[in-house]
């Protein structure tokens, strides 16, 4: 069946398949996680959402820098980069500018992405390269065994901090929104629904598309988050964003969080509250103070948000990048690179 795909930036113009399943893209290579790692939930919804997507695997590719994560490509039965340790970002831009049909996704963690890689993290987001970056965050570093993170809480005991660390740590919603990411969300590997939902909607964004992702790592970093991924506790200390519609959480919708000027408040419903006055989620507005404000959310005083932040639409790189180069040619007609390297500007030295 032939297929025209637009694959953010381009167009897919191969033969694919009448359809494909999740078994498609399971890989024959041996899963090597530890026993229990979130890892497995992320990869199992990641294979699940792929055959939706309506694109030909081999338009499809995943990089992945240095950690436990970055096992990711060879997991997936599509096109895939092992890079080196913080540069996946770096090397999914060239990528996606010199073949930009191409289904660019970056796997990353909170220590590659953020410490060693966040200088290019950044950059890839500012540029609004149309790449679907999933970071895994379980706040430790675990392929080496165990150190303190970017994202570990202050004072976390780990075996480079056995006094407890004295850095800040880095909140990775806050880093996307502020190098203006087109797109960022957050979910989490126990919510599996939630998680494949997400995915679905990075995979349809045209631009930068920033997903975190709480996942546990039950060897050196175990119930990180299970003070709000909990089934007993989710529901009061977690707020789903949907657009257009009131911040309501709890069980039975009996809270929900509204403004106090710039101070978000939490108030309980029916109790002298209503969602008349609650804050209302708008991921489109151009302005990203909203987004910024709920970004700032967290426990125990605010319930975790989970969703989608901020989703609006920009010029991507690739497409100005071919913008340009087609306005070169107009002006100045097609250049000849042979003779470019051989002409006046260049020189011969004799022995």
């Amino acid at each position: 069946m032939g297929m025209n795909t637009d694959v953010g930036g381009g167009t897919a113009t191969r033969e694919a398949p009448a359809s494909l399943s999740r078994k498609d893209f399971v890989s024959d290579q041996e899963v090597r996680w530890c026993p229990g790692c979130g890892d497995y939930a992320i990869l199992a919804q990641v294979q699940r959402v792929m055959p939706t997507l309506g694109i030909p695997r081999e338009n499809i590719v995943f990089i992945s820098g240095i950690g436990c994560s970055s096992r990711f490509p060879y997991y997936m039965n599509t096109y895939g980069f092992h890079s080196i340790h913080g540069r996946a970002a770096t090397l999914a831009t060239g990528l996606k500018c010199a073949r930009p049909e191409l289904s660019v996704w970056v796997v990353t963690g909170d220590g590659d992405g953020l410490s060693i890689g966040g200088n290019h993290l950044i950059h890839a987001l500012r540029r609004n390269v149309d790449l679907k970056i999933l970071l895994f965050n379980n706040r430790i570093y675990g392929l080496t065994k165990g150190q303190y993170s970017p994202t570990s809480e202050f004072g976390k005991k780990t075996k480079s901090t056995p006094l407890g660390s004295i850095d800040y740590p880095i909140n990775p919603v806050q880093v996307a929104l502020a190098a203006e990411a087109t797109f960022v969300a957050r979910s989490f590997d126990r919510d599996l629904n939630h998680l494949a939902h997400i995915v679905e909607r990075a995979a349809a964004h045209k631009g930068s598309a920033f997903v975190e992702i709480y996942q546990n790592c039950n060897i050196f970093n175990d119930h990180a988050f299970e003070h709000f991924t909990e089934k007993d506790v989710r529901d009061d200390r977690t707020v789903y964003l949907e657009h257009g519609k009131p911040l309501v959480f709890g069980r039975g919708g009996d809270k929900g969080i509204r403004l106090r000027g710039l101070h978000p408040e939490v108030v309980a419903l029916g109790d002298g509250g209503s969602t008349e006055e609650l804050l209302v989620h708008d991921e489109r507005a151009r302005d990203a103070s909203l987004a910024y404000l709920l970004s700032h959310l967290d426990y125990p005083e605010y319930p975790i948000p989970l969703g989608v932040f901020r989703a609006i639409q920009r010029p991507t790189l690739e497409t100005m990048m071919q913008t340009q180069v087609d306005q070169a040619v107009q002006k100045g007609g097609p250049r000849d690179l042979d003779a470019l390297l051989r002409g006046r500007e260049t020189w011969t030295v004799d022995a």
